[in-house]
């Protein structure tokens, strides 16, 4: 099965050595100029995975350069659920969702994926309040609230911890030192329980990228 993963292109050199290492064909998302320069590398900024087969990748002209327009591809996809503030939701990627069986679950939260680590298709990670009641309102998904924070985005207090990482055949995979997040026990004990294991690389800052997006075909 080819396996290929999107990750920004100003990820750390040993992530994408990591990357590549497993046999998986990475594609380096560069930086464009439709959305604004902290995120323009980003790719659940450019593009979401409706499903582990299925990407939908913005066309030119559907992101507006600042928040929301910027953001209505950034929506959080499970098994069962499309997860996004549906007010900016692109109309091509949500009729892609419910083509593909989800339930759209609307929230504040634009940047619904960033703000949330998927470690399998009915448990995340997120310190958004509004995406972890509403997913623990659907009574089937778990939740695990973190700290808000302690992930570093350029020109921002703080980035967000699903844009720090990426799920990866049975990795949880983080974009720096998750040793240093004050929940990262917490973290690695909710993914274990789940049969998934946490890769970090504690030789450089937690850092928010945009997520790491695997596409199975």
């Amino acid at each position: 099965m080819k396996r290929t993963v999107y990750v920004s292109a100003e990820a750390d050199g040993r992530l994408l050595k990591y990357l590549r290492d497993t046999g998986a064909d990475v594609v380096c998302v560069g930086p464009t100029d439709e959305v604004y320069g902290a995120i323009n590398s980003h790719p659940d900024i450019r593009m979401c995975a409706v499903t582990d087969r299925r990407l939908i990748k913005a066309r030119p002209g559907e992101l507006g350069h600042e928040y929301p327009a910027c953001a209505a591809f950034c929506a959080l996809c499970l098994d069962r659920y499309f997860i996004h503030n549906l007010k900016i939701t692109d109309k091509r990627l949500l009729e892609a969702a419910r083509e593909a069986g989800k339930t759209p679950v609307d929230v504040k939260q634009g940047y619904a994926r960033c703000s949330s680590a998927v470690v399998d298709g009915r448990s995340v990670i997120t310190a958004d309040p509004g995406i972890a009641a509403a997913l623990r309102k659907l009574g089937d998904v778990d939740v695990l609230t973190v700290a808000e924070g302690h992930v570093l985005l350029t020109g921002f207090d703080h980035g967000f911890i699903g844009g720090a990482s990426g799920r990866m055949g049975d990795e949880l995979i983080f974009s720096g030192d998750l040793s240093a997040h004050p929940d990262h026990d917490a973290i690695e004990k909710f993914a274990a329980e789940r049969g998934v294991r946490v890769r970090y690389f504690p030789e450089f800052p937690l850092t928010d990228i945009g997520s790491i997006i695997e596409i199975k075909e």
